[in-house]
């Protein structure tokens, strides 16, 4: 599983020109999942999301949490984080996990998420989301656990 983390000022998810999700201060989070991934690794990938230290103290360094700042997470899913360009000029999804099975892991990791932090919101998965955002830094970082390799 990859997390793609963007710390961000503002985030929203839309759906057919509707806002369905938006978060103030906090997390911008996209979540691609590997043909073999499981649900074994999502409560490790949850526990260094929200403890990991993006957020600024006082002194202008990284040393607060999500939780530290009482900030929001946006979960968005995202299969193109596995996309394999090294062949061509297109991109091969062949190592994400086909849809209708990356979509019962979705809905495991937000549930999950949702229950250790309520102030989690989400897109809508396999829909043509639009996003918009204000990038926080910029900060991203990728996260990634897998017990397959």
């Amino acid at each position: 599983m990859r997390l793609l983390v963007q710390r961000v000022k503002k985030a929203s998810v839309a759906v057919d020109q509707k806002i369905i999700s938006e978060i103030k201060q906090g997390l911008l989070v996209f979540l691609g999942i590997h043909a073999e991934d499981n649900e074994d690794v999502i409560d490790y990938l949850i526990d260094k999301l929200l403890h990991l230290r993006i957020f600024e103290d006082d002194q202008n360094k990284m040393n607060k949490s999500v939780q530290d700042i009482n900030g929001q997470i946006l979960l968005v899913s995202q299969f193109t984080l596995y996309a394999d360009c090294s062949k061509g000029r297109r991109p091969s999804f062949v190592n994400a996990k086909r849809p209708d099975l990356a979509e019962k892991i979705y809905i495991e990791f937000f549930k999950r998420l949702k229950a250790r932090f309520e102030s989690t919101f989400e897109g809508k998965f396999g829909a043509d989301m639009q996003i918009e955002l204000i990038n926080d830094g910029p900060v991203t970082i990728i996260l990634e656990k897998s017990d397959f390799k």
